[in-house]
């Protein structure tokens, strides 16, 4: 299992509710591809909402949220962390 940050852009004006609803929507199927999102972000401003998971592949990862209905522009893997 690797640790995944997927990147989405263009959430101008998100709010704590939608991306709450956002978060829900990929936990309620993230088991499905072995994927488990463990927290969210977004800066409402600029429209940027980023998200961290652990997951088999960046593919099982965007699999999930375009599902959920937002797919992710970018997903990095992240190797190392403190």
């Amino acid at each position: 299992m690797g640790m995944y940050m997927a990147v989405h852009r263009g959430m101008k004006g998100i709010t704590s509710a939608g991306l709450k609803e956002a978060h829900a929507a990929d936990t309620a199927i993230e088991k499905e591809e072995g994927v488990h999102f463990e927290r969210a972000w977004a800066d409402p401003e600029s429209g940027t909402v980023y998200c961290l998971s652990t997951a088999p592949s960046a593919d099982a990862v965007q699999h999930i949220h375009e599902r959920a209905g937002h797919p992710a522009d970018e997903i990095h893997e992240v190797p190392l962390t403190v």
